[in-house]
């Protein structure tokens, strides 16, 4: 019988590929400049190690680019039209995944046209990374494969690398896909390399038993990926991997998409607002308008505002003003 250490491991990679938000990380203000070419060299030295561990290990690369999701390289899948040729200096496989990774990941980026860029489709590269992730790790169904293809089942993992800040309307479909993930067994790990912590990365690695890491020192990175993301999670509780001190699970009302504190739930579709409505915007359920009379006399008063300096009261909006434009609609 063949025990957890020993089972081959399946790991599935999804960049973010913004490039709004990869040259902000190249700015020489930032304390530790990443460019996107110093991040794939790291990247692809990473990919190389993870094959080179097990002979028997796969590997997948899934690329989120503005408005699509992509993927970039599968072990399983020829991708590209013409394979790299041979070279007596180089790994076969090392060679195939460089060059497939690479070469794909420019010719995506250049059919990017200028102008408004739309968010990273991160959700959509996650959902193509689970459904790889299922059809490699069912059993076969094969009378004569059946004691063989049961042993040999990987381990599947996934490593976000993220440079994007949270998208609020993403709440529900990101959830979707950590409960997936949870069905399935797959291990989520993410690595923050620029921008702000993301609220629901934190959730989706804490829930699936993954790390969550924020790079302090870009320049490391690949550091980072070899101590902590190498090794398989059947291998990570013999070691002291890095996990999370504190997590936010705060929640992404439906109605303005924001990430709330305190949020109201239906009690029918468990939609969240920030404020009582009279009638939910996901099922249409009317509530009773002694509920909301109640609901909103336990909400708490909105702190009083703070006096603004009278250089200030000519070019900026009194923030009193703001929450009355959008106070809650009235009851019909």
């Amino acid at each position: 019988m063949e025990s957890d250490v020993d089972k081959p491991s399946h790991l599935s990679v999804i960049l973010d590929l913004s490039p709004t938000q990869w040259y902000l990380s190249a700015k020489a203000t930032n304390p530790y400049p990443l460019s996107i070419e110093s991040f794939l060299s790291q990247l692809l030295a990473f990919l190389n190690a993870h094959i080179a561990t097990k002979n028997e290990n796969t590997l997948a690369v899934f690329g989120a680019f503005p408005g699509k999701s992509v993927m970039l390289y599968a072990s399983t899948e020829t991708l590209v039209d013409e394979p790299p040729s041979l070279d007596a200096n180089s790994y076969p496989p090392f060679k195939m995944v460089d060059t497939t990774v690479t070469l794909r990941i420019f010719r995506e980026l250049a059919t990017i046209e200028p102008g408004d860029e739309p968010p990273c489709a991160l959700v959509g590269a996650l959902t193509k990374a689970l459904c790889y992730i299922n059809r490699i790790t069912l059993p076969s169904t094969s009378p004569t494969n059946v004691a063989e293809g049961s042993t040999h089942l990987p381990d599947p993992r996934i490593l976000i690398l993220s440079v994007s800040p949270d998208l609020s309307s993403s709440y529900i479909p990101i959830m979707n896909a950590i409960f997936s993930a949870q069905k399935l067994k797959v291990t989520i790990d993410v690595c923050k390399i620029y921008g702000p912590d993301t609220v629901f990365l934190q959730q989706a690695a804490h829930l699936t038993s993954g790390s969550y890491i924020y790079l302090e020192r870009r320049d490391a990175l690949l550091q980072y990926l070899i101590m902590s993301f190498l090794p398989p999670p059947s291998v990570r509780k013999v070691l002291a991997v890095p996990k999370q001190d504190k997590i936010d699970f705060r929640a992404a009302c439906f109605c303005h998409k924001n990430i709330v504190d305190v949020g109201f739930v239906c009690s029918v579709c468990l939609s969240i607002f920030c404020q009582p409505v009279p009638v939910c915007s996901t099922c249409r359920t009317k509530f009773p308008i002694k509920a909301l009379q109640r609901l909103k006399s336990a909400c708490p008063s909105p702190a009083p505002a703070t006096p603004r300096p009278l250089a200030n009261l000519n070019n900026t909006v009194p923030r009193t003003t703001e929450a009355t434009n959008h106070s809650t609609p009235g009851l019909r």
